[in-house]
C-alpha cells in the first residue's frame, strides 16, 4: 500500500526514510509539539517551500531546465487569491476563484514561455526567464489600484480559517483550536496530497522521458520523442504546482506583497534548497527546505547563545555575533555542497543501515 502511494518510489535508504519520517511527524504534531508563533509560522514555511522546491525539482532536477522565473508563478498565485478575496469579500468561493483564474494566467505564461523560449540554448531560457521574472515584479510594484504595488494587499480568509473562528470551547490536548490551526492543517494536507501528486508524474513514463531528455536530448528527440513538447508540458506543470504554493502561502499570511512571493531572494533560496536536499529525487524538497528554513529561522537564536558563552573573548565573541548569520548560513551552505555533493538525499542513500551485532 505504501509503495502506491510513495509511486513505486521508495526512499531506499533506511536513513532518509527515518529522516522523512521524523520530518512528517514533526509537521504533523507541529502545533501541538511545538507551541508559539515562531514555531507555527516556521512548520508553515516549510510545507510551502517542500511543494514549491519539489515543483522547480519537477524542472532542473527531472528535466535539466534552468528557470529564474519560478517565483513568478508562485506570486501569481498569492495574488490570484488576494486580488478576489479583496475585490469580492472573505469567503471559499473567492479563493477557488483566484486561484482558478491565477492557474489559467500561470498556464497560458508558462505555455508561451516554453514554446518561445525552450527551443534556445539552457543560458538564453534562463536569462529569458529571469528578464520575464523582473518584468513581472516591476509590474506588480507598480500596479498599485490593481496589485497594492509596493504595500502589498491584505485581505481577509474565510471565517472559518480565520484567527477568530474557534470550533470547541475547551483545548484540545492542551491547544486551542482556532482557524489558525485549521488553516496550517489545510496547508498540511494540501502539501502532502500535492506532493504525491508531484511523485506519481516523475515516476511515470512522462516522467522517464523528462529524465532520458535531461541526461542527453539528442538522443531522446532521435528516438522520436519531441523534446520541446515534453520539456514545455514540464514547464506547465511545474508553473501550476508553483501557483498553488502560491496560493496557499497568501492563505496562510492574509497578506501579499512583492518581498513576499516575487522577491529574487526567494528564487536564490529555492535553487539553495534543491542543491541541499538532492537534485533530481522530490524526497530532496522535503528534507532540504526542513533543514533550510530551520536554519533561518533558528540560526540567529543559536548564535546569540554562542555570542553569551564567548563573551568577553575578543575575536570569537564577534565571530559568532547573531548579526552574522547570514555569513554562518553561507558557511554552512558551502560545507553541505563539499561534504554532499549529490545532495543530502544522494548522500543518506549511499550510507548502509548498521548492521546489529549478534
Amino acid at each position: 500500500m505504501l509503495d502506491r502511494i510513495l509511486s513505486h518510489d521508495r526512499p531506499r535508504s533506511r536513513w532518509l526514510a527515518l529522516a522523512l519520517v521524523v520530518i512528517v511527524l514533526g509537521l504533523a504534531v507541529a502545533p501541538f509539539a511545538f507551541p508559539g508563533a515562531k514555531a507555527l509560522a516556521v512548520a508553515a514555511k516549510m510545507l510551502v517551500f517542500i511543494l514549491l522546491v519539489a515543483s522547480f525539482d519537477l524542472l532542473l532536477g527531472y528535466t535539466g531546465i534552468v528557470s529564474f522565473a519560478h517565483t513568478m508563478f508562485f506570486g501569481i498565485g498569492a495574488y490570484g487569491v488576494a486580488i478576489a478575496s479583496t475585490r469580492l469579500g472573505a469567503g471559499f468561493g473567492a479563493v477557488l476563484l483566484g486561484t482558478a483564474a491565477a492557474l489559467a494566467v500561470s498556464l497560458l505564461l508558462s505555455l508561451l514561455i516554453g514554446l518561445f523560449s525552450l527551443r534556445v540554448k539552457a543560458i538564453f531560457y534562463a536569462m529569458i526567464t529571469l528578464a520575464v521574472a523582473s518584468a513581472f515584479q516591476t509590474l506588480a510594484s507598480q500596479l498599485s489600484d490593481f496589485t497594492g504595488g509596493e504595500d502589498g494587499l491584505t485581505f481577509k480568509n474565510p471565517e472559518v480559517l480565520s484567527p477568530s473562528f474557534e470550533p470547541f470551547e475547551s483545548p484540545l490536548l492542551g491547544l486551542a483550536i482556532d482557524g489558525k490551526i485549521v488553516t496550517y492543517y489545510l496547508l498540511f494536507v494540501a502539501v502532502a496530497l500535492l506532493f504525491l501528486a508531484l511523485l506519481r508524474i516523475v515516476n511515470s513514463p512522462f516522467g522517464r522521458v523528462l529524465q532520458a531528455i535531461r541526461e542527453n536530448d539528442f538522443r531522446a528527440e532521435a528516438i522520436g520523442y519531441s523534446t520541446v513538447v515534453y520539456r514545455t508540458w514540464s514547464n506547465v506543470l511545474s508553473a501550476a504546482f508553483a501557483t498553488l504554493a502560491g496560493a496557499l502561502l497568501a492563505l496562510w499570511l492574509r497578506y501579499v506583497g512583492p518581498d513576499t512571493t516575487l522577491s529574487f531572494e526567494i528564487m536564490l533560496d529555492i535553487l539553495l534548497i534543491v542543491v541541499i536536499g538532492g537534485m533530481g529525487t522530490m524526497y530532496g524538497a522535503v528534507v532540504g527546505a526542513a533543514l533550510f528554513v530551520l536554519a533561518q529561522n533558528y540560526l540567529q537564536d543559536l548564535l546569540k547563545l554562542g555570542a553569551g558563552a564567548l563573551d568577553g573573548v575578543p575575536v570569537l565573541s564577534q565571530i559568532v555575533s547573531p548579526d552574522r548569520w547570514l555569513l554562518w548560513l553561507g558557511v554552512l551552505f558551502v560545507l553541505s555542497v563539499y561534504h554532499f555533493p549529490t545532495g543530502i538525499v544522494g548522500r543518506l542513500r549511499a550510507l548502509t543501515w548498521p548492521k546489529s551485532r549478534p
